[in-house]
């Protein structure tokens, strides 16, 4: 009677906990996707928020690269305080600092304000977020449990970026492109509510001490890089605004790089980089992440700028990315994670990535959307979900306790430098083939739209560049294999089993 009672019991056990995990699940779903919806929901919104405010075509890209600037130069500081409070308390915090930021940048009345609260915004997600990767990480352990969970999460983080781009034309075009900043308060409201209700509150390590000189260091050398790189579309790139920045960049960056190696609680401790798989997997999403944002920025400005797509309708133009991704993270790669080398994965996924953006190089002006863009977003979609499911799992799996914060930081902050700078420098590289294309043709409005579709192309060709060396930096460091974990796992599941059955 009691072997039996032991099993029941035992098995309602693991259902509670299953049960508390989906919660878990949702609620880190919910604030994974509020982060990810702003860094390019506001993409969209740019030609209308522009006219309204009147900023000029080299302000724009701030209204995106300030979010993501403050999101990943502040990633790192987050990410050592989730470690010191408890993830708990600075997801709750961060979700409501977002809000806060996000009704101000929706009530913006010029371009500083907006681009102000964007990084306001991008601070308190870089709070937020290293506690959602951490309680991810840490939740879920089991490798097929862990495979399904950070399908979901890569599936809103590359998903959710897309659904931005819908949700963002669908606001700009039938209420107003400042909802697309409102539009944060109820998702922040339900995400806050049910963090407090749901997630377990564990201890941080209140002994620690945060490293602000890093903090300063790290933020500024990634600002100056990406302020370098955005001034060069319109000063040169032998410019002293491109150059000063440059040299500023790799200045403070370095000194960074000293200053964790020699104090006692550093901002990224130089452990988690020696880990060949886990700095591999950082690099890897860095390059993946560049190409992809830039990509996004590039098409929506080509399709309503040169092919008069409604925000609406460019929106709608990325939903086939949106389900392709979802579908091959949620139920391929989170599948075949736990059964092949991390590599055999992430290399092809890459490899079928850049094909895709490759074919963008065959732009024109006349080119339809089913024959020359469709079939990237469709190549896009099912090699980075290939890719990121695995690479992110990868960067997080089996820290040290007193690291999971920081190390999911440093997860996000790879995702982060790779939007800022892709947005960024691609952008440049499109804007200088189109001028460079200019300079050799009539100023007509038909020679204007092939130059334009010009720079994009070539902007194709650095993006797909970019794509093929994360695929050899990743075949060459990422060695993983996760098959060891998945039979330690069902030894352990099997040993249980037979405990209870006696």
């Amino acid at each position: 009677m009691t072997d039996v009672d032991t099993g029941i019991s035992g098995d309602a056990t693991g259902a509670r906990t299953a049960r508390a995990h989906l919660w878990i699940l949702v609620v880190i779903a919910g604030a994974q996707l509020m982060v990810v919806l702003d860094s390019t929901i506001m993409i969209i919104a740019l030609p209308s928020a522009q006219k309204a405010l009147g900023f000029s075509n080299g302000d724009r890209q701030w209204v995106v690269t300030a979010y993501t600037l403050g999101f990943g130069g502040l990633l790192l500081l987050g990410g050592r305080i989730s470690d010191l409070v408890g993830p708990k308390r600075t997801l709750i915090l961060g979700v409501i600092g977002f809000a806060l930021a996000s009704a101000v940048g929706g009530a913006s009345v010029n371009t500083a304000m907006l681009i102000g609260a964007r990084a306001l915004q991008g601070s308190f997600g870089a709070l937020l977020a290293p506690s959602v990767l951490s309680l991810l990480s840490t939740t879920f352990s089991n490798p097929r449990e862990r495979g399904r969970a950070f399908g979901i999460y890569v599936a809103i983080a590359v998903g959710g970026a897309a659904f931005g781009l819908i949700l963002g034309g669908f606001l700009t075009q039938y209420v107003d492109w400042r909802w697309c900043l409102y539009v944060n308060l109820p998702i922040a409201a339900l995400v806050a509510s049910g963090a407090f209700t749901m997630i377990p509150k564990r201890s941080g390590n209140p002994g620690g001490r945060l490293d602000i000189p890093g903090a300063v260091l790290g933020c500024g050398g990634l600002v100056a890089l990406v302020y370098a790189l955005g001034e060069a579309a319109t000063a040169g790139w032998s410019s002293p605004r491109v150059i000063g920045p440059l040299i500023a960049s790799a200045v403070l960056l370095s000194i960074f790089v000293l200053v964790q190696a020699r104090v006692a609680n550093p901002l990224l401790p130089l452990r988690i980089l020696t880990d060949r798989n886990r700095a591999g997997s950082f690099l890897t999403i860095v390059l993946a992440v560049l190409a992809m944002f830039g990509t996004f920025l590039a098409l929506t400005y080509l399709l309503q700028t040169v092919d008069d797509f409604s925000p609406l309708k460019t929106g709608v133009a990325f939903l086939p990315l949106l389900l392709v991704n979802g579908l091959t993270s949620t139920q391929l790669a989170s599948r075949l994670m736990a059964h092949l080398p991390t590599r055999l994965l992430v290399v092809p996924g890459l490899l079928i990535a850049a094909v895709g953006l490759a074919l963008l190089t065959r732009l024109t002006p006349g080119a339809a959307y089913v024959s020359h863009i469709l079939p990237t977003e469709l190549l896009l979609g099912v090699g980075l979900g290939l890719a990121l499911v695995p690479c992110i799992s990868t960067a997080t799996n089996k820290a040290e306790p007193r690291d999971v914060g920081v190390t999911s930081a440093m997860t996000n902050t790879s995702q982060q430098i790779g939007a800022s700078i892709g947005t960024a420098l691609l952008n440049t590289i499109a804007a200088t083939a189109a001028t460079a294309y200019l300079a050799t043709h009539s100023r007509t409005a038909a020679s204007v739209a092939r130059a334009t579709v010009h720079g994009y192309a070539v902007a194709s060709w650095w993006a797909a560049g970019s794509l093929l060396t994360a695929a050899l930096v990743a075949g060459v460091m990422i060695d993983a294999d996760p098959r060891a974990d998945t039979a330690r796992a069902d030894q352990a599941a099997a040993a249980g089993a037979d405990r209870r059955g006696s």
